[in-house]
């Protein structure tokens, strides 16, 4: 069995849970077949494990380097997203008028997966590309599709996103970076902070799309415009006025590289209407967001599968009933403590597995529904795997005992790479309030309400040693939205918004559980037996966590906003 991922939990979640296979009776996907999809998953294996993880190692000892003129990356890099443009995938989803596959996007984001959990700093470049590239043929002219697009589906070109700024974060209403209008361009100067693959020499050319204000905007995010912005001339093939400035230096994803930019006079190009550039940059923030998410579930479920290997194989100590000092030490899986970590693992990730999967399917059968629906998990689908799948990670380095935390064993590089994914596109605090303070509050909790009725419904078709708690905690998160609000006072309702962020993901992953429950109902192995124990797991042992969380936030608890920040000390 591989220890990048489990192709046998894939295979169930899209076939025998999702029934993806039946989206082929949709026209866009009409070309393919089971037979398409596993031909896309096997490559993406082979290609993950032949070309990705050997090098993930040696990713992180080496991390990239700049001289002043050149940033050097280790050459495996560049070899396996070669071979990655290669496979199509990054135009996976792609129309087949502009050279995609036309793949639904839960196949594709099921293939990627693979890459992410094999090596998450080469698979980023293509992750940010892919999404460049995706919101560029939604809000793009056709110019800009042929010039800028066409290249990235190829591969010769990757994209970035370049939001951030030194001196506002994630506070993009402080954008400071100004484009004045020059001609049918702009000319755009100012600096970009932690901006992800913002230099190297991996391709021909590097596509930024940079948030900027023109001469003239009004304050805030209303002010805001899109451009294209290219590292490179793609007339001259010179410098277009972007430079390093310099490296940060990360405690993981090193692989990939994480600039400071400076744009001085450079040409940029005007994507859609003026003043609408976050709207059309939440196209990629959203894809990057689920993206960061299933990098997170990735980098749990490799973690977890190299555990599960290391607890089987390593011997140690005795049962606790065991009084003979002379007889064999029992493999650590024997050990409780050890199968409750190992247990709590399973629950994450692929509880978080199956959420990302069931969010992409939602893209893939869009609706008015499906769409707000969606609206409402993504805070989650983002925050609640950065934070639980990390875990599993943590997990992995206590069942390795000492070895765990050395370099010897792969488990302390998936910690420090899948820490950072709890600031990665938006910090868990930012995702709470986006959660409490907008998705759930939207269309007069029509969004909300969806998503408790659906958690109701699965909850009806299940025993009631299972299905009667997530019931109830869909009616207390739901009480306890109200009270929150019933007042109006936004700052009072959302002084403790990342324990809702908190109950609410849980009380999420819970529902999950339930649904693999009813597609592991009746089927005989051990691994349905494993779906079903991980499901009985999360109800009895997860699930209960959420009630002191909404115990808190019944309470109206002020205490954040009365202390004074001298009493910190």
């Amino acid at each position: 069995m591989s220890k990048v991922l489990s192709q046998r939990d894939l295979a169930f979640l899209l076939y025998e849970w999702l029934d993806v296979e039946s989206l082929t009776a949709r026209e866009r996907f009409a070309d393919h077949s089971r037979e398409t999809f596993d031909a896309f998953l096997e490559v993406s294996q082979r290609i993950a494990e032949r070309d990705f993880a050997p090098h993930n190692r040696k990713n992180d000892l080496n991390e990239p380097t700049f001289d002043g003129e050149r940033v050097e990356i280790i050459p495996e890099v560049a070899k396996a997203l070669k071979v990655f443009a290669e496979s199509g995938l990054i135009a996976g989803t792609v129309d087949a008028e502009h050279g995609g596959l036309q793949l639904p996007l839960v196949v594709q984001r099921a293939c990627f997966l693979w890459f992410q959990a094999a090596n998450t700093g080469t698979s980023a470049y293509a992750m940010l590309t892919s999404a460049n590239a995706h919101l560029l043929l939604t809000h793009g002219t056709e110019e800009q599709i042929a010039r800028f697009v066409q290249p990235m589906i190829e591969g010769r070109f990757t994209g970035t996103m370049c939001l951030s700024e030194p001196q506002a974060g994630s506070s993009l209403s402080d954008v400071t970076t100004r484009a004045v209008k020059s001609g049918d361009a702009y000319r755009v100067t100012g600096s970009k902070m932690w901006i992800s693959g913002g230099d190297h020499e991996l391709s021909e050319n590097i596509i930024h799309l940079v948030l900027a204000r023109v001469a003239g905007a009004p304050p805030g995010v209303k002010g805001l415009s899109l451009f294209i912005v290219p590292k490179k001339d793609l007339d001259t093939g010179e410098r277009n006025g972007v430079t390093l400035a310099g490296l940060n230096h990360k405690m993981g994803y090193r692989g990939t590289t994480n600039t400071v930019l400076a744009f001085d006079d450079a040409t940029g190009y005007l994507v859609g209407e003026e003043g609408r550039g976050l709207q059309y940059m939440f196209h990629m923030m959203n894809e990057a967001r689920i993206g960061v998410g299933a990098g997170a579930v990735a980098l749990g479920y490799t973690g977890y599968l190299h555990a599960l290997d290391y607890a089987k194989e390593r011997t140690q100590g005795r049962p606790v009933a065991g009084k003979d000092p002379a007889a064999p030490p029992v493999p650590i899986i024997q050990h409780p403590d050890v199968r409750r970590m190992l247990l709590a693992s399973k629950s994450y990730v692929e509880g978080g597995l199956a959420l990302i999967l069931y969010a992409a399917k939602l893209v893939d059968e869009s609706s008015p529904e499906n769409d707000l629906l969606l609206d409402v998990l993504t805070p989650i689908v983002k925050a609640w795997p950065s934070q639980w799948c990390r875990l599993a990670d943590d997990h992995a380095i206590q069942i390795h005992g000492g070895y765990g935390y050395t370099r010897e064993y792969p488990v302390e590089q998936f910690y420090r790479d899948n820490r950072l994914n709890s600031i990665h596109e938006g910090t868990d605090g930012i995702q709470a309030l986006d959660l409490l303070g907008r998705k759930v509050t939207m269309k007069g909790g029509a969004g909300l309400g969806l998503l408790l009725d659906r958690i109701r419904e699965t909850a009806s078709d299940v025993p009631d040693d299972l299905g009667k708690p997530v019931a109830e905690a869909a009616d207390r998160l739901a009480r306890t939205t109200a009270k929150l609000w019933a007042s109006g006072d936004a700052e009072r309702a959302l002084v403790n918004a990342t324990a809702y962020l908190d109950a609410a993901g849980h009380l999420v992953i819970a529902w999950i559980w339930l649904e693999q429950w009813r597609a592991a109902d009746g089927k005989e192995g051990d691994f349905y037996e494993g779906k079903r124990l991980a499901a009985r797991y999360f109800v009895t042992h997860e699930l209960p966590r959420i009630a002191p969380m909404l115990d808190l936030l019944d309470t109206g608890d002020t205490l954040l906003l009365d202390m004074k920040e001298a009493w910190l000390g």
